[in-house]
């Protein structure tokens, strides 16, 4: 999972949730969780296939039956669900519903939730809905805390910010002239220069020094790092006269990544043994990786997405 929350939904009557504003819940809970709410939706059966090959979705909602729509005619949830699992959505939660009390003989898989609303009465039916859904969401948002899962989006989206770091630096570069961008290149490379010599002095002896000089040079990695990335960038900030929010990103995204890499996995019980909270520490200095501080990572993504998506168009003015 990334950052944008994406979902696929089937219904005869799909515009009657839209006018209803049921999506618009469901959008405002993802970014309320500090996700990028994708909705795909559609009345046809044919276009919800269409989808499913060309997305990847984090959960799949639709009507059981589907008899309103001349092109669905003859199809219900039995059929979808063979299909969804016969090809690449082995993982995705899927929510199936009706308004009708006839599921009990429905096909029983894995990551697949039936839901009737008869008992509560055709006015309650797409409020049920909706309401099972951000369950489901919940659910899945749970599951997107383990650590591996975490370390997993965390590792993709600060990489994913690395390039598109690279791609403002060269297109800055493009831009400006040699003599321009000198002072910069230089900046930078004395304080590359600076470090491989501190780097090189460690390994040709002082390494042997009671500061644990090793143990240091072996976690270092020293090329064009994300620090030196930031620290260019902030340059160009002030060069344009944005904003500099590379300290912020040091402090909110590089060093994140790195505690995050080293956490642990904690859990709290019970007097009887019985696990109670589970959660991500990390050693050094005592930080819970939690649910809240988890949707504070995810919003701080998004933050400086969002920064260098600015910087990235006010380059391409």
């Amino acid at each position: 999972m990334k950052l944008d929350y994406r979902i696929l939904w089937l219904d005869d009557k799909i515009n009657d949730f839209i006018e209803d504003e049921h999506l618009e819940e469901i959008e405002n809970h993802l970014k309320d969780e500090e996700f990028n709410p994708i909705i795909d939706t559609t009345d046809k059966q044919d276009e919800f296939y269409d989808y499913l090959e060309k997305n990847d979705y984090d959960l799949i909602l639709t009507d059981f039956h589907l008899n309103e729509n001349a092109t669905n005619q003859g199809i219900n949830g039995d059929n979808i669900v063979e299909t969804i699992r016969n090809t690449k959505y082995v993982f995705t939660e899927i929510l199936f519903y009706t308004a009708k009390a006839d599921l009990k003989g429905s096909l029983k898989w894995d990551r697949i939730s039936f839901l009737e609303t008869a008992e509560f009465g055709i006015g309650k039916h797409h409020e049920k809905v909706v309401e099972k859904a951000i369950s489901l969401i919940n659910l899945t948002i749970e599951k997107f805390h383990d650590i591996i899962v975490m370390r997993g989006m965390i590792m993709n989206e600060t990489s994913d910010l690395d390039a598109q770091q690279l791609e403002i630096l060269n297109k800055y570069i493009e831009q400006k002239t040699a003599l321009d961008t000198n002072q910069l290149k230089c900046d930078i490379l004395e304080k590359i220069n600076q470090h491989f010599n501190t780097k090189l002095t460690c390994v040709n002896g002082n390494w042997k020094n009671k500061d644990n000089g090793f143990k240091k040079l072996m976690k270092d990695t020293f090329v064009f790092s994300s620090d030196y990335k930031i620290q260019t960038l902030s340059k160009i900030l002030q060069d344009i006269s944005l904003e500099d929010f590379s300290q912020a990103y040091k402090d909110e995204i590089i060093t994140t990544r790195n505690r995050f890499a080293h956490a642990i996995l904690n859990e709290d019980k019970d007097e009887n043994g019985k696990v109670i909270r589970r959660y991500f520490k990390y050693k050094k200095d005592g930080i819970s990786f939690d649910s809240e501080y988890c949707k504070t990572i995810r919003k701080n993504i998004n933050i400086h997405k969002n920064n260098l998506d600015k910087l990235q168009k006010k380059l391409n003015e």
